[in-house]
């Protein structure tokens, strides 16, 4: 089973191979422009007018991109809307992860406060042993990042990658099964280490030595960080279009079509006998006066003496 599933996995991401490069490639380059945006002047009416015209642009590029993507990573099952449609949906899944992540962030910048009236609450050995203000807080920050590179993606990617190939027409039944799967948050929790957690750690330490050298550092920790977070992302877009390949319906077990043996040639000499007219036993054959030994020249009861 498992070997299955990886192997679907790697044949989608084959056919898709296109895309995949779209991701790594384009993204880099939306990225690259929308720096090169932050410094266009405004001198000039045509350079307000270009400075709100970029990011429009760039953000359906983006969208264009991410939900061509998915629809490519996935089966298609004849049901899908128009890419434009399914790219526009994204913006609702972005608009509510954008709202989560700002509600994050006030969390975090309270984190210090809860963990001190938590610690005021507690008994007076508790607070110099379990329940001190560094152990709370530490506990705060890990239920804070699970929620936001766990929780908060694990339950808008499907939704997001449902939309973008149905629209609204969404599948709960099978968005549910797939919620409630322990593969598909295994992979969650593999993408969020790899993707956010472990490139974190980069930029961890003082930096040191020349300044030549501490930009060789700098631009090779971005691109080993910008590496593993598009590597963990477009994996996470694969499984998931894997997982909703996986989860097709059978047919019920009443339209299985059965292979049954059809009959050739002219029906059985029984079935044919069956239709003639019943052979008195008296006549039967090997009798005297059976048909087989009936003679035409004498009656039925022999010749006569």
């Amino acid at each position: 089973m498992r070997n299955e599933y990886l192997n679907d996995l790697a044949n989608r991401l084959r056919v898709a191979r296109g895309w995949v490069v779209g991701q790594f490639g384009g993204m880099l380059l939306l990225i690259l422009a929308t720096l090169s945006w932050t410094r266009l002047p405004d001198k000039h009416w045509w350079e307000v007018a270009l400075s709100l015209l970029i990011p429009v642009l760039l953000a359906i590029c983006v969208l264009e991109l991410q939900a061509g993507t998915v629809r490519r990573l996935a089966d298609d099952d004849g049901k899908r809307v128009k890419l434009v449609w399914g790219a526009v949906t994204l913006l609702v899944w972005i608009a509510v992860g954008a709202a989560m992540w700002a509600l994050l962030d006030w969390c975090d910048d309270r984190i210090w406060l809860w963990a001190s009236y938590l610690n005021s609450k507690a008994s007076a050995h508790g607070r110099v042993t379990v329940f001190t203000v560094e152990h709370i807080q530490r506990w705060f920050t890990v239920a804070e990042w699970v929620l936001r590179w766990v929780v908060v993606p694990g339950k808008l990617i499907p939704l997001a990658a449902a939309s973008a190939q149905w629209g609204w027409r969404l599948p709960a039944r099978r968005l549910l099964r797939l919620l409630w799967s322990w593969q598909w948050w295994a992979a969650v929790v593999v993408a969020a280490l790899i993707g956010a957690w472990l490139p974190g750690h980069f930029f961890a330490g003082e930096p040191s030595g020349t300044v030549s050298h501490q930009v060789w550092t700098v631009g090779l920790k971005l691109g080993g960080a910008y590496l593993l977070a598009m590597g963990s992302w477009v994996l996470i877009l694969a499984w998931v279009a894997t997982l909703f390949g996986r989860q097709q319906k059978k047919p019920p077990a009443e339209e299985v079509l059965v292979r049954e043996p059809v009959p050739v040639g002219p029906p059985e000499r029984s079935l044919r006998a069956k239709a003639e007219t019943p052979i008195d036993p008296d006549e039967g054959p090997g009798t005297e006066g059976g048909p087989y030994n009936r003679h035409p020249k004498y009656p039925p009861g022999g010749m006569s003496g």
